[in-house]
């Protein structure tokens, strides 16, 4: 079989978490992406559930810009995160 070479980009410390992850599991990349691939071929669809994050949502985007241009307007604090 002959074989071909993807080549893809990612962050350099997504690349290094998930490369010591996959050896964590005995495996490199080109393993990993094969098991993907494969899935993906024999059952049509990606192998894990992919769901939109809100955060990145149009309505919330509006919203935050509008808090932003606010902000700058006329002004405000900056308050620590709260925790659930």
């Amino acid at each position: 079989m002959t074989k071909s070479t993807i080549s893809i980009r990612v962050d350099d410390n997504l690349k290094k978490e998930t490369e010591k992850t996959l050896e964590d599991m005995g495996m490199n990349i080109t393993t990993a992406f094969t098991i993907f691939a494969k899935t993906l071929v024999k059952d049509q669809k990606f192998p894990f559930e992919i769901v939109a994050d809100p955060f990145y949502s149009a309505e919330n985007q509006k919203f935050l810009k509008s808090a932003i241009e606010d902000l700058e307007k006329n002004g405000g604090s900056v308050h620590e995160l709260i925790d659930d």
